[in-house]
């Protein structure tokens, strides 16, 4: 009878060590217990491991798979910065070619017919006027450079008559600048009379050259100025030339 009952306590001993490792943990799914430790890696599992990455297509990049599929590009090409319009030139005449592709002609006595006319009002004033006579739409920068006779100073322009952009004249065109010769009150110093005018043209740049000036005709009794001299800007308009 002993011997029975050692071998049923046993049998109750094994029931409960099977029950404990199948559903210990009261949910019903088998409890693995701790993780074992990882064995750490050597160097040259390390180095292996390196290698196979190395080889594996990345996502965005292309190329295969390790079986051999193609793997699509996702990615977007860098953004190339767009070329900047080059400035325009200032010299003969003509600029160099800007981004669009076009270039730029200058106005000046090579392709224009200038004249330079007293008027009644406003008093002691003169108009000068630039036709496009060439076969392309040409600009005039800024201001006319005026030089009476051999005079050795330039009138300034009235910073009031600044257009809001570069007068442009397509073949036949004409552009327009007001001269006040002197003073009506008589304020002014140095007073002379010419006989001989020259226009200068601008370039693109301040005080750079346009190209070839012109030399219209005075009336035959001459030009009085004194040290009031001084011009508009170009205008596009002639009643903007003389209305300041």
């Amino acid at each position: 009878m002993r011997h029975i009952r050692l071998l049923a306590a046993t049998g109750t001993a094994v029931a409960a060590l099977a029950l404990t490792a199948c559903g210990g943990n009261g949910t019903g799914t088998e409890d693995e217990g701790a993780a074992l430790p990882t064995p750490p890696t050597t160097s040259a599992e390390k180095a292996a491991s390196e290698k196979a990455a190395s080889k594996t297509p990345q996502a965005g990049t292309g190329g295969r798979t390790a079986n051999g599929t193609p793997v699509a590009r996702t990615h977007t090409p860098d953004a190339r910065p767009s070329a900047s319009p080059a400035p325009r030139g200032t010299q003969g005449g003509t600029g160099t070619s800007g981004g669009s592709g076009t270039s730029v002609v200058l106005c000046n006595g090579a392709n224009t017919t200038v004249t330079a006319q007293p008027v009644a009002r406003p008093l002691n004033h003169m108009l000068i006027t630039v036709k496009n006579t060439g076969g392309r739409t040409c600009e005039l920068p800024y201001y006319p450079v005026l030089r009476f006779d051999q005079m050795q100073w330039v009138p300034q322009a009235d910073r009031d008559t600044q257009p809001q952009a570069v007068v442009s004249l397509a073949p036949g065109e004409s552009g327009y600048a007001g001269v006040l010769l002197s003073a009506a009150d008589g304020s002014g110093t140095g007073g002379t009379t010419a006989r001989k005018l020259t226009v200068g043209f601008q370039g693109l740049g301040p005080n750079s050259s346009g190209g070839p000036s012109a030399t219209p005709s005075l009336p035959a009794k001459g030009v009085y100025y004194d040290s009031s001299l001084k011009v508009t800007y170009w205008q596009q308009e002639m009643d903007d030339a003389l209305n300041w």
